[in-house]
């Protein structure tokens, strides 16, 4: 195997949105740092980044009802999505900056306004979304919400929904004008080709990991080899970053961190009606989200999606959940057994009794046929017509099973950071709310592997130029809620 001379100071793994955002933090807070960064496929963002593999919606925490789980006591439990609403103005502050910069010029490529909606029917969903709304209204990151139970209104709002809905049915809505629609594959693109201008940043397609392991001196050899040329060759780095949606367990699992034992992963596969009928897709202009099945994973919540891609407005339904033994969608079948290690056997199995609801789930949704999925279409579009619909296939997610010493392992409906404890390797491990929450999520890999510079007065001052809130509560400060949602909105273009 030829040994390369050349060593980065970073190695980044993956063409998704995480390395994308993560390699252009590193070059904003150490300019002069050299990074390499590998993506099996030969293009970028073509997996879960991809704007048809992935949900697309700007997770905001606006509509989707999962959220905001009802306790015990009959309350709401509105942390999560305080949390998610926070992370995701942090990304759009994120963008902004990059656009300011000049690394980003179209923003309309990538993010527009669709309104977000959360419907519910039925006495007790319309009690819950009440209540929902009563705890998130006087929040300063939700207080433009707005609720309806009035079928004018909720048919001013949502046309589609509403028309052949049965009269006098209990039904309401909330309303968020605020909402996004993202296309992250675009955005992703568009960081890489920033990317790829800057000195010490290469970025090498159909180059696949195959080992990765502890050197001698502390650093880190990684096997590659290049699928194009059919040559294999090592590159040896300080620090590593894991960041390949469904395939970063199996790679994690090759460095051998204590770190790391335990982790396992199920792999959960989707599909979409997409709508072909132009007239049908003008029609509707929003995110309508509901609640979810019993035993469903969160990426499985029901909505009817209007959604910017290529510039041009689709209208989707879904995701339909399935299973597939692959961890990405290029992937392999072979995936999920080899994932399987002595270590994680007993928290997989663990996970798996605990869940029944949603092996039951999956089985229901592998063996639905089209006439079942366009019955559950209408209960969102009660006048949808089968032959404006296709199915389409979705990305793979792969949710994170943990070690728990309780139930012996537990299923993780969220994404998890693994590093080891000198810092010098990271994973991002699970799914929802994924992308949307990615600028975030790699503030979190600098502090965790980067702890002592991160602390320094020059990264801080440099962290807080990209993300003006940085070290700041927007959920507790209205007024500073407001500047950084009118300062990004006016930059990206978007309603603030």
């Amino acid at each position: 195997m030829k040994k390369l001379n050349n060593s980065p100071e970073a190695i980044l793994i993956g063409g998704g949105i995480m390395s994308a955002t993560l390699a252009i933090m590193l070059k904003n807070v150490e300019p002069d740092i050299t990074i390499h960064i590998y993506e099996r496929l030969a293009e970028l963002a073509a997996e879960s980044t991809d704007g048809w593999n992935n949900a697309g919606t700007g997770h905001s925490a606006f509509c989707e009802l999962n959220y905001t789980p009802e306790k015990e006591d009959g309350s709401i439990d509105i942390k999560k999505a305080i949390k998610i609403a926070t992370q995701f103005e942090e990304s759009k502050q994120f963008w902004a900056s990059l656009v300011e910069q000049g690394a980003i010029a179209n923003t309309q490529s990538f993010i527009n306004n669709i309104p977000h909606l959360s419907f519910v029917w039925g006495e007790s969903n319309v009690t819950f979304l009440k209540k929902r709304y009563d705890a998130l209204k006087n929040q300063a990151l939700f207080m433009d919400m707005q609720y309806a139970e009035d079928a004018a209104t909720l048919t001013n709002w949502m046309p589609l929904v509403m028309q052949g809905r049965q009269a006098g049915e209990k039904i309401a809505a909330t309303k968020m004008e605020l909402g996004c629609d993202v296309n992250f594959g675009a955005l992703t693109r568009a960081m890489f080709d920033h990317l790829e201008k800057l000195q010490g940043v290469k970025i090498y397609l159909g180059h696949e990991i195959r080992d990765i392991e502890k050197a001698e001196d502390g650093s880190w050899e990684i096997s590659v080899k290049d699928l194009i040329r059919k040559k294999k060759h090592t590159v040896f780095s300080k620090f590593v970053f894991i960041g390949a949606g469904g395939g970063s367990l199996p790679l994690l699992e090759k460095s051998d961190i204590p770190e790391a034992a335990g982790y396992g992963g199920f792999p959960i596969s989707g599909q979409w009606l997409r709508c072909t009928n132009e007239t049908v897709i003008a029609k509707h202009d929003a995110k309508v989200y509901g609640k979810a099945s019993v035993g469903a994973p969160p990426m499985s919540v029901p909505h009817l999606d209007t959604r910017i891609i290529d510039h041009k407005k689709e209208l989707l339904f879904g995701p339909y959940a399935g299973f597939s033994t692959k961890f990405l969608k290029n992937g392999s079948y072979l995936d999920l057994p080899k994932s399987i290690e002595w270590d994680n056997i007993f928290p997989m199995l663990s996970a798996g009794w605990h869940n029944m609801a949603l092996t039951k789930y999956l089985i229901q949704q592998v063996s639905q046929s089209m006439s079942d999925r366009i019955n559950a279409l209408k209960e969102y579009f009660p006048q949808a017509v089968a032959e404006d619909w296709e199915l389409a296939i979705a990305g793979q997610r792969v949710q994170v099973i943990k070690k728990d010493e309780e139930e012996g392992g537990t299923l993780e409906f969220g994404t998890e950071i693994v590093c080891s404890k000198d810092g010098t390797i990271a994973a991002l491990l699970g799914a929802s709310p994924g992308a949307s929450t990615a600028v975030s999520a790699m503030i979190d890999v600098l502090s965790k592997c980067f702890s002592e510079k991160m602390q320094s007065a020059e990264w801080q001052s440099r962290i807080s130029n990209l993300i003006p809130s940085f070290g700041k509560s927007l959920a507790n400060d209205e007024a500073l809620c407001k500047a950084v949602r009118k300062k990004s909105g006016e930059i990206l273009g978007i309603k603030y």
